[in-house]
């Protein structure tokens, strides 16, 4: 996978963290980047079940109604 391009950015952490990650010989920008990701993706989860919301509640009424698709030639 090609590297993206790379920003500079400041950030305020604890230093008590900063400590502790160099204790570990944790590398605290991809550790940052890393959580920065899981939280953009997090959110971008959240809003899709918001924008869905509708729809997901009409499949699990659906469900509820007739049953799940096919079920009768599951064979477990």
């Amino acid at each position: 996978m090609a590297s993206q391009p790379r920003k500079t950015v400041a950030v305020i952490l604890d230093q008590s963290l900063i400590a502790e990650a160099c204790d570990f010989s944790i590398d605290v920008s991809h550790a940052a980047e890393d959580g920065i990701a899981q939280a953009i993706e997090a959110e971008k989860e959240r809003r899709w079940r918001i924008e869905n919301a509708h729809a997901i509640r009409a499949e699990k009424e659906y469900i509820e109604k007739h049953g799940l698709p096919l079920a009768n030639y599951w064979q477990f």
